[in-house]
């Protein structure tokens, strides 16, 4: 039996970039400028023409899910991870290649993907229900779970152009898992929202990676990816460059951003009250850089800018191994804002002979805790630790782990040999 339920063949999408913006135009207009074209080359031979820059999101994507197979997608920002969920959502047209797809897909893609904006939270469920070939009967089953997972009781019957970003993805999220959709395609949409609620998803997530549901989940945060995918697919610049196990597909994708990343990184505006603009690493004399020498102690500074005041504002970091791992989290203490309306700089030193030769990953962001998450950066920016004498170098090559611990020991002789 054949088991494979998603495939993809020479699977490409291609973008036009630049020329010229055409206006909408009657059919009176076409015709018009089609019989005045070979008029005006004749008038003006040397006239600039507009061209067009092709730009392929997807290129040659040759891809084999199996029935059950929980698939990570990873890669930058660019890479071509959304326009791939896209297109085999149906959502996107390929420019060749092909999908062939056996059962009903289920999509939680970005924001709005799915949902009438003039229909209420209860009709929309209903009509997710209906496009996914399910009956009244299974969708009435089925409604109580979702509007408990979601949390929007209070407002099912308002329509969903009111809701708050927060509150559509949480009816989206509930509605594509529990539906039960035989193939479920989810983009990272669960940085938005609350800590809590993300916590609740992928819990959720970790459950239809149980059940024997294939998924195809689309996330920067690789902790997750690790969790709840089996294998996962490294897409950079719109082609599959490896597809095996999440360890090495972690590993490959975190190691190919080292030594990229000198000086200061710049994160790009996200419209919330809170948000990190700029982060980098720094050692003593002030050099920027991400390879620091492993006796040397260094700083991470994050520059971020509040517009609306938060009160117990905090800047929290993770950091995580090479495979994506968190070893240790630390914050800062509370910060009151009462007007707002400023950029402001949080450091935090690391001392040398503290973390062991290798390749780490952090993970920015700002909250108030147990409230909401203001902005988050999943790893946002890579550094190496390099080995210039430390307790690890007698062992180089073996896994000693991430954080050099200097304990307290003690030696003495207790009775004499015989």
């Amino acid at each position: 039996m054949n088991d494979v339920v998603l495939r993809t063949v020479g699977l490409g999408k291609m973008y036009r970039i630049g020329g010229e913006r055409q206006a909408y135009r009657t059919l009176r207009d076409t015709l018009v400028q089609t019989a005045k074209r070979p008029i005006e080359r004749i008038r003006h031979p040397g006239a600039a023409t507009h061209t067009s820059e092709e730009l392929w999101a997807l290129k040659d994507v040759d891809l084999e899910v199996k029935h059950g197979e929980v698939l990570g997608v990873i890669g930058r920002n660019g890479a071509g991870k959304s326009t791939l969920l896209k297109v085999l959502a149906h959502i996107t047209e390929p420019t060749e290649g092909r999908v062939e797809i056996t059962g009903r897909v289920g999509s939680l893609l970005e924001v709005g993907t799915g949902f009438h904006p003039e229909l209420t939270g209860r009709e929309n469920i209903q009509l997710n229900g209906a496009i996914l070939g399910m009956t009244r009967a299974e969708i009435k089953r089925k409604f109580d779970e979702i509007v408990d997972f979601s949390e929007i009781a209070r407002f099912l019957d308002t329509p969903v152009k009111r809701y708050s970003s927060g509150m559509y993805v949480r009816l989206a999220f509930a509605v594509a898992a529990y539906l039960e959709p035989e193939i479920l395609l989810v983009d990272e949409v669960l940085a938005v929202g609350d800590a809590e609620f993300q916590k609740k998803c992928l819990g959720k997530m970790g459950d239809i990676a149980t059940s024997g549901r294939t998924v195809l989940f689309v996330s920067h945060n690789m902790g997750a990816i690790s969790r709840i995918c089996s294998s996962s697919v490294l897409v950079d610049g719109g082609r599959v460059k490896e597809k095996g196990t999440t360890h090495d597909s972690v590993s490959a994708y975190l190691s190919a951003g080292f030594g990229e990343s000198d000086g200061v990184v710049e994160f790009g505006d996200r419209g919330s009250d809170a948000q990190v603009r700029q982060a980098w690493f720094q050692l003593e004399g002030g050099a920027k850089t991400n390879r620091i020498p492993v006796t040397s102690s260094f700083e991470l500074c994050i520059l971020y800018v509040v517009r609306r005041g938060a009160k117990n504002l905090r800047v929290g970091i993770s950091v995580a191994d090479r495979h994506g791992s968190m070893i240790f989290y630390s914050e800062t203490e509370s910060l009151y804002v009462s007007q707002g309306n400023g950029t402001y700089l949080s450091s935090v030193r690391f001392p040398g002979h503290f973390l062991a030769p290798g390749q780490f990953s952090v993970t920015l962001d700002l909250h108030v805790p147990s409230v909401v998450v203001l902005d988050q950066r999943v790893h946002a920016m890579s550094f190496e630790i390099i080995e210039t004498g430390s307790a690890a170098f007698t062992y180089a090559g073996s896994d000693v782990g991430s954080i050099l611990v200097d304990l307290d020991w003690e030696q003495r002789r207790v009775e004499d040999s015989p």
